[in-house]
């Protein structure tokens, strides 16, 4: 994400010539092409004038420290700004009540079915709640059922009344099964459509004063830049909604709906939806999606995806293994899975400082790991306990097994061999030096 507008304010703020000071002379190519690189991104015209105003009155007159370069200087004046230009601060949401109620509004394709589903599988694993799925969408065809198969897959029970067309009814119905059943939170997914229209904003206003929710969270399609920022505006009038949650932003977004949409409702962006599996839900952090705007990475977000995964007891048995030059491919196996876990490997790479630029181009696929794990599959089970059994004769049944060649896993092996040995000497430190040891899969 974000990737087009982070090339293009890089080179932007290479532009500033000039030592000791910033002056209104040297700056002023550098803020016209930033504009230029904010408009290009889809920005609200208004908003992107506003911000490059705000820069170039900061940054003006500003003594230029001998150890640094105007356009460093420049950077943490964007990158400030930027930060407060997308809300400044992380916003949680209430979870005040009994139970809390959320609203989830937005158009139709928004992903609000996908996400009330992201939202209740996050509040259940990291806030420990209780959360209650409501189905009162009672027009698209489909969509209780959709909601019902979610709420299965991560095990958060559903709410509805297939043969009841009245969502106010249903909702204030789930609230009473809510109350009795101990759901300390429910969501509620309502009905969009495929453009404003007063017939959906009066039935989701009519939702809202009927329930009277702690949130009611506008969700919006990212990738469709501008006009999400307009649809945001026009919702809002209408239901004066208290968050914002921007979807798709691990596709081809140009990110003006990220950057503007804070200044148009004046309203904070909560979460962000970063992939299509279950997990794939972050809390926003301006700060953090500032530093990956400017190419600095994100790893903080980093660290605390793979301590998501990171099973402490597990971490110890298999630090012993380590020790004792017992490390194999169930082992090896695991840690392919919790890797996968952590969500879209590009854009995992991306949050390292420096790598987002060289991986841009790269075509790097989600299966990324298909082929070593089809591999380590058609090992028989002593195979992947004992690797040093596996001869050329094995190898070759294993290639013949698994659809590959000799040659990868020939290749698996010699890595296998080489991660076991990097294992090895760190066995002593910190399990998160384990990830140096992964291959480069080709």
């Amino acid at each position: 994400m974000f990737e087009n507008l982070s090339e293009r304010l890089e080179r932007s703020l290479k532009i500033l010539k000039g030592e000791g000071r910033i002056t209104e002379v040297n700056v002023a190519e550098t803020l016209k092409d930033v504009r230029k690189a904010l408009l290009d991104a889809d920005v609200n015209y208004k908003v992107a004038k506003t911000f490059t105003d705000t820069v170039k009155n900061k940054a003006i007159g500003q003594n230029v420290l001998t150890s640094i370069h105007p356009s460093q200087l420049m950077v943490k004046i964007v990158h400030d700004e930027l930060t407060t230009l997308m809300g400044g601060e992380t916003a949680e949401i209430s979870y005040e009540g009994h139970p809390a109620v959320i609203l989830m509004s937005g158009l139709q394709g928004s992903g609000k079915t996908t996400f009330s589903s992201k939202l209740a599988n996050y509040l259940k694993k990291k806030r420990n709640r209780k959360p209650l799925l409501v189905a009162c969408d009672v027009y698209r065809p489909a969509a209780i059922d959709q909601l019902k198969v979610l709420g299965e897959q991560i095990e958060v029970d559903v709410y509805s009344e297939p043969e009841n067309k009245n969502p106010v009814q249903i909702a204030q119905n789930a609230i009473k099964e809510a109350k009795q059943k101990g759901h300390n939170i429910v969501i509620i997914d309502t009905a969009g459509r495929l453009a404003v229209d007063e017939a959906m904003m009066q039935e989701i206003a009519a939702i809202k004063d009927a329930i009277e929710p702690n949130e009611i969270l506008f969700v919006v399609d990212s990738m469709t830049g501008q006009d999400a920022v307009n649809t945001a505006k026009e919702f809002n009038d209408r239901l004066d909604f208290t968050g914002v949650v921007l979807t798709k932003l691990d596709g081809d977004t140009r990110g003006g709906a990220a950057l503007s949409i804070r200044s148009v409702v004046n309203k904070p962006i909560k979460f962000i939806g970063t992939g299509e599996k279950m997990e794939a839900i972050d809390l926003f952090h301006p700060n953090r999606m500032a530093d990956r705007i400017l190419g600095m990475g994100d790893v903080v977000s980093l660290v605390e995806r793979a301590q998501e995964q990171f099973d402490e007891e597990e971490a110890k048995k298999l630090q012993r293994k380590l020790a004792r030059n017992q490390f194999d491919f169930n082992d090896f196996l695991s840690q392919i899975e919790q890797i996968k876990k952590m969500g879209n490997i590009k854009d995992l790479m991306a949050m390292i400082p420096g790598v987002g630029k060289a991986v841009k181009d790269l075509d790097i696929d989600d299966d990324a790991f298909k082929s070593v794990e089809a591999i380590i599959h058609s090992m028989t089970p002593k195979e992947r306990a004992n690797p040093d059994i596996i001869n050329v004769s094995r190898r070759e049944r294993i290639a013949r097994g698994s659809g590959t060649t000799l040659q990868e896993v020939n290749r698996l092996m010699k890595q296998f061999d080489q991660i076991r040995k990097t294992m090895k000497t760190v066995a002593g430190g910190k399990m998160g030096k384990m990830m140096q040891g992964m291959p480069r899969f080709r």
